[in-house]
């Protein structure tokens, strides 16, 4: 055992400085910015758009005094609600005639969508009949407000308050869970089929030949393993540092998020430890695959069925995490290669901390089940050879 972990050592070391110390690696880095970017370009659009284009802007042409309650209680409810709950309202000199509303629908601007006239005791919505439809129910709430103030009717909300409150609470730590589980997979997807490629070049340029000739096959798929392991982690750690910088500099800090069930030292640690896990499962996985394959085209055929397997166990294991401790729940957090992500939004939701210690466990037994299958089949399929080390070496050492 002593020998297998200082070959792995060797082969990781290897691995790691040939990565981490080359230029690839400042692209690998820089890499996940360009989608990030893109994503708040179009979502900025988006949102623009949908504020600015799609909103609903309703044109209040009322006798003075009834148009300034109605903007004034517009004013409120956007203050409560938020912009996009209600439409936009603005101020028109009125009252009109039809022919006048008619003329602000239809005139070359398209300012207004609608237009509401008459009086707060006889409003009159005019427009389409798909906008006004649509538009009723939240025209009628902004003129119970504008009624409601004009009375001096407004109703008043008693309060009583509560030292705490357990519901909201569990909400929001599910919500929690929910985004670890979320960037748990995508990370592991991201990282993982660097494995598989770094398998088939090393296989197309008889490298690993070379290798297997002087240590073990086990020693060489755990020393790949912990090298892209150890390297994904560094990616992680300087991306994981920009992100907390930029957040730093932001007038608000950083975000405030709810706590997660087990606080978030642990919370941390323990997404590392399912990383990690998710990560060599997958990718002693891909090391499987990736010994069995001769070309970049066998790699792509093979890839594709394990990289959907994932997802399946993924989305099966972010459905029951929204069920704890039903038998859903417990069968994701038995499958391996679900059991990461089960376990991550459970650690957010419950203070146990002997379930991870058993998930964990159970997920190191099965990365040396597939470390040793892969091996075995390598072995076999690959170097041709059913003998071992031994036989190898005394090859080797007979050229």
């Amino acid at each position: 055992m002593r020998e297998l972990l200082r070959a792995a050592f060797v082969i990781a070391r290897r691995d790691y400085m040939a990565v981490v110390f080359s230029k690839t690696f400042i692209l690998f880095l820089i890499g996940p910015l360009f989608p990030v970017l893109f994503g708040f370009a179009f979502g900025s659009l988006g949102e623009r758009v949908a504020s600015d284009g799609l909103r609903s802007t309703i044109g209040v042409a009322m006798p003075k005094a009834d148009r300034d309650a109605l903007i004034a209680a517009h004013g409120r409810l956007v203050g409560q609600l938020g912009p996009q709950a209600v439409p936009g309202m603005e101020a028109v000199s009125g009252p009109l005639d039809d022919a006048a509303a008619d003329s602000l629908l239809t005139g070359p601007d398209h300012r207004f969508t609608l237009i509401l006239s008459g009086t707060l005791a006889a409003p009159e919505l005019i427009g389409r009949r798909g906008d006004v439809d649509r538009a009723t129910g939240e025209v009628g709430l902004i003129l119970d407000q504008a009624r409601a103030a004009r009375a001096d009717a407004a109703p008043r909300i008693a309060t009583r308050l509560l030292p705490e409150s357990k519901g909201p609470d569990r909400q929001a730590q599910m919500l929690t869970g929910r985004s670890a589980q979320i960037l748990l997979f995508l990370l592991t997807i991201l990282l993982a089929g660097m494995v598989l490629s770094n398998m088939v070049e090393e296989k197309t340029n008889k490298i690993i030949e070379i290798l297997a000739a002087a240590v073990p096959i086990d020693a060489i798929f755990i020393g790949k393993l912990a090298a892209m392991l150890t390297m994904s982690l560094t990616g992680i750690a300087i991306w994981g540092g920009g992100v907390l910088a930029f957040l730093l500099t932001q007038p608000e800090g950083l975000p405030d998020l709810p706590d997660p069930a087990v606080g978030w030292p642990v919370f941390i640690l323990l997404g590392i430890l399912y990383f990690a896990m998710a990560y060599t499962l997958l990718g002693a996985l891909f090391i499987g695959v990736g010994s069995q394959a001769s070309t970049v085209r066998q790699v792509q055929t093979l890839n594709m069925p394990v990289t959907m397997g994932q997802m399946i166990l993924f989305f099966f294991a972010s459905h029951a995490s929204g069920q704890p401790d039903s038998a859903m729940d417990i069968a994701a957090a038995v499958i391996p290669f679900g059991s990461p992500f089960a376990m991550i939004a459970r650690a957010a939701i419950s203070p146990l901390i002997w379930p991870h210690v058993m998930a964990v466990t159970w997920q190191i037994v099965w990365v040396a089940i597939i470390v040793r299958m892969g091996a075995g089949l390598f072995r076999r399929n690959v170097l041709k050879s059913g003998g071992g080390r031994g036989t190898r070496r005394r090859k080797a050492a007979s050229v």
